[in-house]
């Protein structure tokens, strides 16, 4: 079955302005009716937690109240609720098909809102290869824009991960990579990205959604992003750094979501001919290394005075 991967994620939030404010200052296009997009036109969704739209919520603190699927065609629909209907209830209207999964998380399918993107990647000059930038091109300046790309993967904190995988795998998902007694890295067929969705064992009462990220164009987007966040007053969680599973640069926020939220680039591909690796969860296995950020400095002559930062 030919699912892309995350389209949109729909949040029931307690306080709406300081949620708007969030995703716009994260790098969001607010384009209305409480979508904020990235470029590829992938988004967050935001509606008020008593608002008489949304999905059910899973009965926890997660604000999630739905995960919606872009998938290549109209086939792919037909094949979705033929496959789902064989369970659970489905409803299918305007072009979009909805259902639970089995630990009870909102779905929603649609032929992809997705818009191409035609966009340079982060170049790299290094000694022994022909140079990624020409002479007299510069990498880096303090203005360079750095925003979202694509809603990049979802992560959630379900009570029967066994289940709960066993639910996506009967909609096309592979598993690329796995921590041991945690949980799996799940791609569907239509993307090469090593994981649209990840899922952590945990108790019942902690269900929901544990963070969400975009990508960005490289990891000097991620960085710039990340320390204009914090410039702006939010708080670093983890990060910056990069994961070992999925390669990807990372730079995780807390959020008014009730839930974290990241920054990722330059994230692994893979086909089928990957054979997925396993390692217990750990430190050393959740990265390759860490930074921690810290104020803007500069080198220079001499001690620092009497209580300056160093």
């Amino acid at each position: 079955m030919n699912i892309i991967g995350p389209d949109a994620l729909v949040f029931g939030v307690d306080d709406l302005a300081a949620c708007r404010q969030y995703l716009i200052d994260y790098g969001l296009k607010a384009v209305g009716e409480g979508r904020f997009e990235a470029l590829d036109g992938t988004a967050v969704i935001i509606r008020a937690k008593d608002d008489p739209s949304l999905p059910p919520g899973l009965g926890t603190a997660s604000m999630l109240r739905e995960t919606v699927y872009g998938v290549a065609d109209a086939k792919t629909l037909d094949a979705l609720e033929a496959e789902l209907r064989r369970d659970r209830e489905v409803t299918r209207r305007d072009g979009v098909l909805r259902c639970c999964d089995d630990m009870g998380f909102a779905l929603a399918f649609q032929v992809t809102v997705r818009r191409p993107l035609v966009l340079a990647a982060e170049t790299v000059n290094a000694p022994g290869a022909a140079p990624q930038r020409g002479a007299n091109t510069i990498g880096v300046t303090p203005d360079m824009p750095a925003v979202p790309r694509s809603l990049s993967h979802v992560v959630y904190f379900v009570p029967d991960v066994a289940k709960a995988e066993a639910f996506y795998s009967r909609l096309g998902f592979v598993c690329t990579d796995r921590f041991t007694g945690v949980g799996p890295f799940l791609r569907p067929a239509g993307t090469l990205d090593h994981h649209t969705l990840f899922m952590i064992q945990t108790p019942p009462f902690m269900k929901g959604v544990e963070h969400f990220t975009f990508h960005m164009g490289g990891p000097t987007e991620l960085m710039l992003a990340g320390a204009r966040f914090v410039g702006k007053g939010y708080q670093s969680f983890w990060g910056p750094g990069r994961h070992l599973y999925g390669s990807n640069w990372f730079w995780y926020f807390n959020s008014p979501l009730g839930c974290h939220v990241e920054y990722d680039a330059d994230m692994d591909l893979h086909d089928d001919s990957w054979t997925a690796r396993e390692t217990g969860m750990g430190a050393d296995a959740s990265q390759a290394f860490l930074f921690q950020y810290r104020e803007k400095w500069a080198p220079s002559g001499g001690p620092p005075p009497a209580g300056e930062k160093h």
